[in-house]
């Protein structure tokens, strides 16, 4: 298994990736981004993300996909959007390998946190998770306003 720099060529097995991922956290019609956003918004000169790829036998098995914040009280921070394996993968120590260059990428930037959202029911994730050191937040609550809420929220404050 090769981990990997993602490149513009490897988009079309992200986004398979990011659908299987959709239908695993039983939102399967919610991505809407496509292959041609992946190229354009991750391989600009001010890319938006980066990812890592896990290959195996010349085929993407996962994907580490991250860009870079800021924290008003820590500084620059890495926010692992997601980390995919795929099921039949899984098992094998993809999914820590990816962790692990997701890391230390972070110590190689000076980064002062690196941080993600694992859903309440994904147990597996949450275990994996804290087994490497990681805090799971309970007092924090995720807040998310999607594009009808963008509009309705604009129009209602005229």
């Amino acid at each position: 298994m090769i981990i990997r720099k993602g490149t513009p060529t490897d988009m079309p097995a992200v986004l398979s990736l990011i659908k299987e991922l959709a239908v695993f956290e039983k939102e399967p019609d919610a991505v809407v981004v496509t292959e041609e956003d992946l190229v354009r918004d991750g391989f600009s000169p001010n890319p938006l993300f980066h990812c890592f790829v896990a290959e195996l036998n010349d085929q993407i098995i996962g994907i580490a996909l991250y860009y870079y914040r800021y924290s008003t009280w820590k500084g620059k921070t890495i926010h692992l959007e997601d980390l995919i394996v795929r099921e039949k993968e899984r098992g094998i120590g993809a999914g820590m390998a990816l962790y692990k260059e997701v890391i230390k990428q972070g110590e190689k930037d000076g980064v002062r946190r690196i941080e993600w959202a694992v859903l309440d029911w994904n147990q597996n994730a949450i275990d994996f998770y804290e087994k490497t050191g990681a805090k799971v937040l309970s007092d924090w609550r995720l807040v998310q306003m999607d594009e009808q809420g963008i509009a309705a929220f604009l129009k209602s404050n005229s």
